[in-house]
């Protein structure tokens, strides 16, 4: 993929993740679309670590690795903005 493909698979994964555990995570559009695009690669590389393949285009599978990955990273931001 393209690195505006990824910025646009990151910003509807990041989209959906913050549907998905909505809160007090601060930042707006460029955080979210920064923590989408963040959250994909850490997605992509959580599954090619446990053995789902390479992400290598648009697909459900890709989506849903897209969007867990999200959560963790938007989840972990959150756990760091609510220590300061």
């Amino acid at each position: 993929m393209g690195f505006f493909s990824w910025i646009l698979f990151g910003l509807i994964a990041g989209a959906l993740a913050k549907l998905i555990m909505p809160g007090r995570q601060g930042g707006g559009f460029i955080l979210t679309v920064l923590l989408g695009v963040i959250g994909a690669l850490v997605g992509g590389w959580m599954g090619t670590v446990m053995g789902f393949g390479t992400l290598s285009g648009f697909d459900l599978r890709s989506l849903g690795i897209a969007i867990a990955g999200a959560l963790v990273v938007l989840f972990l931001f959150g756990l760091m903005r609510r220590s300061d």
